[in-house]
């Protein structure tokens, strides 16, 4: 089977670009999909049909077996999947999410409170994104559903609080792997005396969209800043319409599960509580198994480095089902209520899987056509050093959002960004990281083939479409202000500069979402 390359032709960008543009204006996420893979594969192939075919067998089983081995990462992420539906649909038998929704009607005050506490939890379970948007979805919809918070706004919700947080923390996995790819770059570029721990964390204040996103949401969620499509789906959330009914189910839903009268909140907290810790044991056992094996010292930050994420997930989830599956026996509900919840909660997940498969797929698609390596290629051009930050944080954004991906953006990307800086002002090295890193957490949060933003719709049972769509114009707000940040830095040198620049157009901002929001 012949294949070409295609890391020097805009005609990588065609496969992605077609699946995004006919997923928003169709809304069917899996027929955009299998278009984008299937224009893909016949570039690869160099339009042979017998070849396309061949490929996206190859691709499908690639899926599950890969290189004469279990795809692990896919098998084990599709497994805590599967298991964490097991895992809501017995806690909603159970009754444990009905008690904690009535708990909470009496204890958290209104709508805003019901926001500004699922914010919170998901500023909390910070390991990693996946984690963070299933679980924290999870423990909150009985709470945003109880004073009829839209699905697509707990999705926003969820999305914000994962990313954001997850690329600015040390302790996670997008942390550890971030400090592992600028500790591999620093190092190549002779930068031996600075820590690597040290470096992320000055690079903290220089990641203006993580900073602003975090602080945006808090604004949307403690003034109601209902803008664009997600003001129609908070109106009708307030007649009781969640989410589009028209569309049939979303992802992770069902209606088919009695819910027991004798469930009590432990029910709900106490599975997810073990869920979160044994997840974190497997985590740092799973990296100090693989420090050990490379005969090195046992750290935090290293083990995250060398984690497994995958399997620790699955495996957690496990001893989050075994839990759940404690608690309901011993509550003395029927059997075949508890069956008929492992069944239908494996099922609700099947939507959210088919549409991973299908992103997995076409990230491998666009992948072997060098789509990133392109958009890297435009970057290398004659740009004024001065606006390098900005068009890197541009480049890296358009990168993330055509690839689905945050960190194949960042092992693209930072190489790129580094060799840059040491052409011309080194000292703008972390700046310049920093900026692609702000990037492509942006791309991702506007990609409807990103995971991350797929799992944020499953976790919140939102429509996925409906939550691309409306998460977009607050992405679209937070990347502009950054955008001019980056050009102010630039110029300045100065991310002090930069920051009070994203400051004082994050408060215009917020000024001119509060009179439109209050608009009739």
């Amino acid at each position: 089977m012949t294949t070409l390359s295609y890391a020097d032709s805009a005609l990588s960008l065609l496969p992605p670009l077609l699946a995004i543009l006919l997923a928003i204006f169709t809304r069917r996420v899996l027929l955009s999909l299998g278009l984008g893979i299937l224009l893909g594969a016949i570039f690869i192939t160099d339009y042979s049909l017998l070849g396309t075919g061949q490929y996206l067998g190859q691709q499908v089983v690639g899926l599950v077996w890969d290189d004469g081995a279990l795809n692990s990462w896919n098998v084990y992420l599709l497994g805590f999947l599967i298991v964490l539906g097991m895992i809501t649909a017995l806690i909603t038998v159970s009754g444990a999410a009905k008690a904690f929704a009535d708990w909470a009607r009496q204890h958290i005050r209104n709508k805003r409170d019901a926001k500004l506490l699922t914010m919170f939890l998901g500023c909390v379970v910070f390991i990693d994104d996946y984690f963070n948007s299933l679980v924290v979805g999870s423990v909150a919809r009985p709470l945003t559903d109880r004073y009829y918070v839209s699905r697509s706004k707990l999705a926003y919700l969820l999305d914000s609080t994962a990313a954001p947080i997850c690329v600015i923390s040390p302790v996670s996995s997008w942390g550890a792997y971030i400090i592992a790819l600028i500790g591999g770059i620093l190092t190549a570029h002779g930068f031996t005396d600075s820590g690597h721990l040290s470096v992320f964390v000055q690079m903290i204040p220089m990641n203006f969209y993580a900073i602003f996103a975090l602080l945006l949401l808090l604004c949307v969620a403690f003034m109601g800043l209902d803008v664009g499509p997600m003001r129609q789906h908070e109106m009708n959330a307030q007649k009781g319409n969640l989410y589009d009914e028209s569309k049939g189910l979303p992802p992770g839903a069902s209606h088919e599960l009695p819910e027991a009268d004798s469930g009590k909140i432990l029910g709900l907290f106490l599975p997810i509580s073990v869920l979160v810790l044994a997840t974190v044991y497997f985590l740092i056992n799973s990296g100090a198994e693989s420090l050990a094996a490379e005969g090195l010292p046992f750290s935090v930050i290293g083990a995250f480095e060398k984690t497994d994420v995958a399997l620790s997930l699955f495996y957690g989830s496990l001893v989050g089902l075994a839990t759940t599956l404690v608690l309901v026996l011993s509550q003395g509900l029927d059997k075949a209520m508890i069956f008929k919840g492992l069944i239908v909660g494996a099922k609700s997940m099947l939507p959210a899987i088919y549409i991973l498969l299908f992103a997995w797929t076409i990230a491998g698609v666009i992948g072997q056509m060098e789509t990133g390596k392109y958009m890297a290629n435009l970057a290398t051009g004659s740009i004024p050093f001065a606006l390098l930050p900005a068009v890197l944080f541009v480049l890296a954004g358009i990168t993330a959002f055509s690839t689905g991906t945050s960190w194949g953006t960042f092992g693209i990307m930072l190489p790129i960004a580094a060799d840059m800086a040491m052409g011309s002002h080194s000292n703008m090295m972390l700046p310049m990281l920093a900026a692609v890193l702000a990037g492509a957490v942006f791309g991702d949060h506007c990609s409807p083939i990103s995971d991350t933003t797929i799992l944020s719709s499953t976790g919140a049972n939102c429509h996925h479409i409906d939550h691309v769509l409306t998460q977009l114009p607050y992405a679209l707000i937070v990347a502009f202000i950054s955008l001019v940040g980056y050009i102010v830095l630039g110029f300045t040198e100065s991310v002090t500069a930069g920051l009070i620049t994203c400051g004082v157009m994050f408060v215009l901002s917020i000024f001119i979402l509060r009179y439109k929001a209050n608009q009739p």
